[in-house]
């Protein structure tokens, strides 16, 4: 099938735009390896540059334009000189979240040979789990529209913390298919539901739905973990978890912990699923120091190129695609294990356009 794919490109601001680069140029060569699919890119602008200049954060029918994509790839948004009055950055992103439902928030945690791995005990080179962060709704409900904020006066502030069955139902229902996929490829699939059910009713009633859809997925292990235990335990022992379900402001959190312990945020990949479209970006932020100086690491964009073609693979039928994933996947795997990768975020001597083409000639 030559039929083109069509993906929404924002690169948004600082190294957001270096490291699109890097992953479209990955993905390219990867499906050049195994389909002749093409991509066909529609760049939007958006972003706290573009807000500065315009004084809108994404260019007129940019967010509809986005939604009539197959999938949508970010690169960064935000730049912490440009807020907006009330304190915030700009973040159109959340917007685009809210709008097209992308209510699941995959962000894998996998720790690679070679690369920097924080914890001493020797299992931690088996880290290999996923964090589920439902992304539109929880606590960051008012950070999509703040005129979901409760504002009191100036001397009080209160945001609104927002469950909904339907949201919550698809999200656990898409957690029991993501771990029975991974025992089907070997992982442990099981998948541990995260939340603070002993104090919070909303996180009563989280774990609640869990519990009414877990019946329907027998052959998937599950298990339990209050938040606060759940951060002390990827310290301790983050080896024994595979899918870790959990609200917006706690997977936000967590998924960064996790990732710290598999080498930092430019490895960090995130998937954000809806029913309709998918949006695919590095977890990492702006870093504008370092824009355009090919110091930053695109990895975490270049595996979240994987993410999204393996995504386009079950969307549009096309296992091809899948095929693609699976390369970047094993450039990156065998790139760290041959001592190939060697990012300046970690210690070593390779900037963005050296480890892109280092992935390119593993694809090759």
């Amino acid at each position: 099938m030559s039929e083109e794919v069509r993906i929404a490109l924002i690169k948004g601001d600082g190294i957001g735009v270096d490291v699109a680069d890097a992953a479209m140029a990955i993905v390219d060569t990867a499906l050049a390896r195994t389909s002749n699919a093409k991509l066909a890119y529609e760049e939007i602008h958006a972003g706290a540059g573009y807000f500065s200049e315009h004084g809108v954060d994404i260019e007129p029918e940019g967010e509809a334009r986005a939604g009539k994509a197959d999938a949508i790839f970010l690169g960064a948004i935000g730049l912490p000189s440009i807020r907006h009055a009330d304190g915030t950055e700009i973040s159109p992103h959340l917007r685009l979240r809210d709008r097209f439902g992308l209510y699941a928030g995959v962000r894998p945690v996998k720790a690679y040979p070679n690369a920097p791995q924080r914890l001493a005990d020797p299992r931690a080179s088996a880290i290999d789990l996923i964090v589920l962060r439902e992304s539109t709704e929880g606590l960051f409900y008012s950070a999509a529209a703040h005129s979901r904020s409760l504002v009191v006066n100036d001397d009080e502030v209160q945001d609104v913390l927002r469950i909904t069955r339907p949201t919550t139902e698809k999200l656990h229902h898409f957690g029991f298919k993501l771990a029975r996929k991974r025992k089907e490829r070997g992982k442990a699939g099981k998948l541990t539901c995260v939340d603070k059910a002993n104090v919070f009713t909303s996180m009563a009633f989280f774990r609640k739905i869990f519990d009414e859809i877990a019946p329907l997925y027998a052959d998937v292990a599950t298990g339990y973990n209050y938040v606060d235990a759940q951060a002390l335990d990827l310290i301790r022992k983050p080896w024994d978890f595979d899918v870790l379900v959990m609200e917006n402001m706690f997977g936000d959190i967590l998924s960064d912990l996790a990732g710290g312990l598999v080498g930092g945020m430019g490895m960090a990949a995130c998937a954000e699923i809806g029913d309709d479209t998918g949006l695919f970006q590095p977890a990492h932020g702006s870093a504008p120091d370092i824009m355009g100086q090919n110091k930053a690491n695109p990895l975490a964009a270049i595996l979240s190129g994987g993410l999204m073609l393996d995504y386009l693979s079950e969307k549009l039928a096309r296992p091809e695609l899948a095929d693609a994933a699976g390369l970047i996947e094993s450039a990156v795997d065998k790139g760290f294990e041959d001592n190939l990768l060697r990012p300046m975020e970690f210690g070593g001597d390779m900037g963005t356009k050296e480890v892109t083409r280092q992935v390119i000639d593993l694809i090759h």
